[in-house]
């Protein structure tokens, strides 16, 4: 790790079959003073056990120190340094011989906010993103460009609509802008959830999961 790098040497945890019997894979991308384990956790209730999985660590167990509402300069080095360890974390799984086109994006919260902003500047046909309790990264007024394709990547976004953490208004921005971006998306608010996982999100990431073959 170094300052300018925090998450570089950051440890990633394997899970499920090796790459070269799956042939697919999910990305997990856990939250804020969480863990891969903690991720990692979703994956009885996901019951999908073709797919391997890859967790990367966050150093200090945080991608990046402020709200992701926060200007985009505050949470600088780590942010930077957060996409950069996806960006090594996918290029892994394709030097193994995974196409992205066969990873699925999978985030909860700081996470799924981290697998947005990651797919939002990467954006190309992906198995799929599954964002729980999160959106794109940036203060109010953001505007997002959208000069790039996701070529019908199908994209999930849930939350609730009283999350502390998450306000419906940029859920709302992230799935406009990706739509704008030609994925397919399905965004749905859970009234008075609070910020966890429902089962009705693990059955919709469930449909994305089947749709990679």
């Amino acid at each position: 790790m170094t300052d300018a790098d925090p998450h570089a040497d950051q440890p990633v945890t394997l899970a499920g079959p090796p790459f070269a019997v799956s042939g697919r894979a999910i990305v997990l991308i856990h939250g804020r003073n969480a863990s891969p384990r903690n991720i990692l956790d979703l994956a009885p209730r996901l019951d999908r056990p073709g797919f391997s999985l890859v967790a990367p660590a966050a150093a200090g167990h945080t991608w990046y120190p402020y709200s992701f509402l926060e200007q985009t300069a505050k949470n600088e080095p780590y942010l930077t340094s957060a996409l950069n360890r996806v960006s090594r974390v996918i290029a892994d799984v394709n030097a193994a011989g995974i196409p992205t086109s066969r990873i699925v994006l999978l985030g909860f919260s700081q996470g799924a906010c981290l697998a947005a902003e990651y797919g939002y500047r990467h954006a190309e046909p992906f198995g799929g993103l599954v964002l729980f309790s999160g959106g794109l990264i940036g203060p109010p007024g953001t505007t997002w460009q959208t000069p790039r394709s996701f070529r019908r990547t199908p994209v999930f976004l849930g939350c609730s609509d009283v999350d502390a953490h998450v306000p419906k208004w940029r859920v709302d921005e992230t799935a406009a802008t990706f739509a704008a971006m030609d994925a397919e998306v399905t965004e749905r608010i859970y009234p008075g959830m609070g910020h966890l996982v429902s089962d009705d999100e693990i059955v919709a990431a469930q449909s994305i999961l089947d749709r990679v073959t």
